[in-house]
């Protein structure tokens, strides 16, 4: 499989995750990056399974976050 089939894909399930499931996304996102506070209530929004192993584009935006926030 080509870089680019890997990365349409990635990038895909990133736009239908922000689409479908906005707040779930982006509280994950933050929840990963270690923005949000740890809270109960917040955790409930958190999605694990938008982790999974073929997630590029969301790990680079995990891994963004971490750094340079």
């Amino acid at each position: 499989m080509s870089l680019t089939t890997l990365m349409f894909r990635s990038l895909v399930r990133l736009l239908i995750s922000l689409v479908g499931e906005p707040v779930a996304s982006i509280t994950t996102l933050l929840y990963y990056s270690d923005l949000l506070p740890q809270n109960i209530i917040l955790q409930r929004w958190v999605r694990h399974e938008l982790l999974d192993q073929e997630n590029y584009l969301f790990h680079f935006l995990i891994n963004f976050l971490r750094c340079f926030w």
